[in-house]
């Protein structure tokens, strides 16, 4: 039976790689995608979002927008990564299919009320802004929720936007500490992991030598989005961060990690937005999320390249 999830999501080119990922896999069923404001503005997400569906021929996937700011704070985005539209490195043609009416936190509510308790598996892949919202306005959703997969924080590797912090927890640590507090079954992929899921030029070389439209968009986006990580951090390529979660629910042998407890810093002078992982259990405090700290980096580029051939 198809693993069913909703993907909340900031697009970013790895987004859309996560997002292309699962319609590539016949394991998961996606009920719909729900966008936030994070690697650029709300406008930009929810469009960018309803691109990468057509770009993969699925236009009769769900796109919602959510909130355009964290609960506290003034927006923070990072164009320069992604590109002022988020999609940077080749031109989609504006999405004709529409926007959903509803606001996606009443989508998160009302699915998770609608559906069989444990049934629905969430993955945010951008700033937990949605996520907290729908649980703030409706506590009982957090017993039903199957598991919630996001992809952010940090521990060995620290930060990346500031630091001490990893972007995504950054933009909005309130959202992120009221998640982890939550108590439903959580798996972080931090950079710890992500970082070792690097596009180097034979792996893109790989996505392009697929001959369809997804793999020569994949590898326009890499290749534009790599300048960044190449210049930061000296390393052969840009690591594909987001689509760490999809490859989790379908591979979880590719990964390994463990149970520790996870609390976010929100006020710290120098700290706001870290992911303080208590990875070698010294606190006291009970596990509340498996957090993840390695990855087998071929099997991983395996998976994704025969999925997107699919495409």
């Amino acid at each position: 039976m198809a693993q069913r999830i909703i993907i909340d999501t900031d697009p970013g080119q790895d987004d859309a790689v996560a997002i292309l990922l699962a319609l590539a896999s016949p394991e998961i069923e996606l009920l719909g995608i729900t966008c936030v404001a994070g690697n650029v503005g709300l406008p930009l997400t929810a469009a960018n979002a309803r691109r990468v569906c057509e770009l993969a021929g699925r236009t009769d996937i769900p796109v919602f927008a959510g909130h355009d700011a964290p609960l506290r704070r003034k927006l923070v985005t990072a164009e320069h990564v992604h590109g002022k539209t988020g999609l940077d490195g080749v031109d989609l043609p504006a999405p004709s299919m529409p926007l959903q009416d509803r606001h996606a936190v009443g989508f998160l509510i009302e699915t998770l009320r609608r559906e069989p308790a444990g049934s629905v598996t969430l993955v945010p892949i951008g700033p937990l802004t949605n996520i907290a919202s729908a649980l703030a306005r409706a506590p009982d959703i957090a017993a039903r929720i199957g598991r919630i997969v996001l992809m952010g924080g940090a521990y060995f590797e620290v930060g990346n936007i500031t630091p001490a912090a990893e972007f995504n927890i950054y933009v909005d640590p309130e959202a992120a500490q009221a998640v982890f507090a939550c108590g439903a079954p959580i798996t972080v992929v931090p950079l710890d992991v992500t970082h070792k899921a690097l596009v180097t030029a034979p792996r893109n070389a790989a996505f392009r030598a697929l001959g369809n439209r997804a793999g020569a968009t994949v590898a326009a986006w890499t290749d534009f989005f790599e300048r960044y990580d190449r210049e930061k951090y000296g390393s052969p390529g840009a690591p594909l961060h987001d689509p760490c979660t999809i490859a989790w629910l379908l591979r979880p042998e590719l990964f390994s990690g463990r149970e520790i407890n996870v609390e976010i810093e929100t006020t710290g002078q120098y700290t706001t937005g870290m992911t303080v992982a208590d990875w070698w259990r010294v606190s006291g405090r009970p596990a509340n999320a498996l957090f993840l700290r390695d990855l087998d980096a071929e099997g991983f580029f395996s998976l994704l390249t025969e999925r997107l051939r699919r495409l």
